[in-house]
């Protein structure tokens, strides 16, 4: 990348070249007499210019970890980098044949879920989600918050699920691993679909998301609500709404999701929130003044969970933290690893949710402290079962008496 800048004799570009090459070597000598090895290089092979990603977190666009090949960006002397076009978000249809994932994972709640939506155009930059776009030879960077997959016949799998002999109810959990309310939900209206679907069948679900537009589905959910069927729980990361607007590119305003909250509440709903994922250096210190405000707006339970940084998302965050808040990569990056026994990621069930260590186990007391002074309780509200009524099979003629 140097060598291609070189090229340019101009006097102005030389200057240029110059002070960015000295800022970049500050950063690099300060990073290092810091104790923090520079494993991300800023500006790497496979960088965009900010022009062509104007509302996305992702710095780059890496092959996914199962390509055989991977791509190189280069000046190669003619200016042709500046006339790529800007990453804009393309919709393909995905079609399969169940919707309703099922795991054994011993620390989360649940055993079942449903994704409306492969990928994510709210484009979190910690999103724990991003490494499963390479099982579609997609990047998990910028690929990941535009090139989306849409599942048209997410409902009528549902409801074949739901109808199969031997079928047990239990809590499903929507946008567990991509939000069920992303922008294009307005278009599709697939979340929508799937609600009707529980709703006939009297089957418990329990949603989470960081769009205000699932206040657009309270006629379905308050329904739901009354019969102990349905509860929301709003991930609220920060209340800077600049922090946000960074980090979280095409997400809801926090304020947008308090309101959220509100409308929740004032509808019957049992509305949750996530302070998720709290992230040491960027937002550890806002904890107690999120749960303020949300119990504010009428929420009745509370959560937490700890920056993940699983394949992937680790090289992307570290990305877009270089470049966001680099005065802030040791201690952000410190702590972390302070939390991950000295990685940046661990995966250990059991840990991997809320790290190990004298810091996580300070957030988890201030956290703990905070929600019980507002009576926010950590008990999740166990939803009714005994309601459900399988949809009819397909092909099976309905009583007409």
């Amino acid at each position: 990348m140097r060598d291609a800048a070189v090229r340019s004799h101009s006097p102005f570009n030389v200057l240029v070249l110059f002070l960015a090459l000295h800022y970049i070597g500050y950063m690099e000598q300060m990073l290092e007499e810091s104790g923090v090895e520079f494993d991300v290089e800023p500006g790497g092979a496979m960088s965009v210019a900010a022009e062509r990603r104007r509302g996305r977190s992702a710095v780059s666009n890496e092959a996914g970890r199962f390509e055989a090949e991977r791509r190189h960006l280069f000046d190669d002397g003619w200016g042709t980098l500046e006339e790529l076009p800007p990453f804009k978000t393309t919709v393909q249809v995905e079609k399969p044949k169940r919707i309703i994932t099922r795991n054994t994972s011993p620390d989360i709640a649940f055993d079942r879920s449903i994704n409306p939506y492969r990928g994510c155009e709210h484009g979190c930059a910690y999103c724990f989600a991003r490494p499963t776009h390479a099982y579609m030879g997609l990047s998990a960077g910028l690929d990941f918050e535009s090139q989306l997959f849409v599942k048209p016949n997410a409902a009528r799998l549902l409801e074949r699920e739901l109808a199969a002999p031997g079928y047990q109810a239990k809590t499903i959990a929507i946008g567990t691993n991509t939000d069920p309310y992303q922008p294009i939900e307005k278009r599709y209206r697939i979340m929508r679909e799937i609600l009707e679907v529980l709703d006939r069948a009297n089957h418990p679900v329990a949603i989470v998301t960081k769009s205000a537009l699932v206040c657009r589905d309270i006629d379905i959910l308050s329904g739901m609500a009354e019969r102990g069927l349905a509860k929301v729980a709003l991930s609220v990361t920060t209340l800077d709404g600049r922090l946000a607007r960074r980090m979280e590119p095409r997400v809801a305003s926090p304020m947008r999701r308090l309101e959220a909250i509100r409308q929740l509440k004032e509808a019957g709903i049992p509305a949750a929130v996530m302070v998720a994922p709290i992230i040491p250096g960027l937002n550890d210190d806002e904890i107690e003044a999120i749960l303020d405000a949300a119990a504010l707006a009428g929420a009745s339970e509370a959560g937490y969970i700890m920056l993940r940084l699983p394949l992937e998302v680790a090289d992307i965050f570290k990305e877009w933290l270089l470049e966001n808040y680099p005065d802030r990569y040791r201690r952000v990056m410190s702590t972390i690893r302070s939390m991950r026994e000295g990685k940046d990621n661990d995966a250990t069930f059991g840990r991997r949710m809320r790290g190990s260590g004298p810091y996580a186990w300070m957030i988890g007391r201030r956290f703990e402290v905070a929600a019980k002074r507002l009576g926010l309780t950590g008990r999740r509200l166990k939803l009714r079962t005994d309601l459900f009524s399988p949809p009819a099979p397909d092909g099976v003629q309905l009583a007409l008496f």
